[in-house]
């Protein structure tokens, strides 16, 4: 591929990919509109019902967001009260963020989301599976040093 057709943004891995993430996320909204929550709060609840009472730290790590994008996030979700925001008794520098009952009662609701966002992707369970395991490869290849 020659330097000029190395620019088209047809020919962008980058734009394939945010492309997608945007079409994706569109899939998912009309199922977390009645969940009364944005992707990225759902994806920070994904990991919450995974594991409760993680450090703010820890969670910017798991969902890749820094703690400009997360603090103002888990305001947001505290302020629902689904979410509560403590400092660790260990060490005060630590602020944990928590699930509160409201917030593992939402677990419930959510349960069929991934399902039905998968139906409406119109993947194979193999295709998606593959799809799933190549993007995998290349964020472990982008995020290893």
């Amino acid at each position: 591929m020659n330097q000029d057709e190395s620019l088209k943004l047809s020919n962008q891995l980058c734009f394939s990919i945010y492309a997608c993430s945007k079409e994706i996320i569109k899939l998912y909204k009309p199922y977390l509109d009645e969940l009364g929550l944005t992707y990225t709060q759902y994806i920070t609840m994904l990991v919450l019902w995974e594991e409760n009472n993680i450090s703010v730290k820890n969670l910017g790590e798991r969902l890749f967001l820094d703690s400009g994008t997360l603090t103002p996030l888990l305001k947001k979700l505290e302020k629902m009260g689904i979410v509560s925001r403590n400092r660790s008794e260990s060490d005060e520098r630590v602020m944990i963020v928590s699930l509160t009952d409201d917030g593992k009662k939402l677990k419930e609701k959510a349960k069929e989301v991934p399902y039905k966002v998968f139906c409406a992707s119109k993947l194979s369970i193999e295709e998606g599976t593959k799809l799933k395991s190549d993007i995998n490869h290349l964020l472990d290849k982008l995020t290893k040093e």
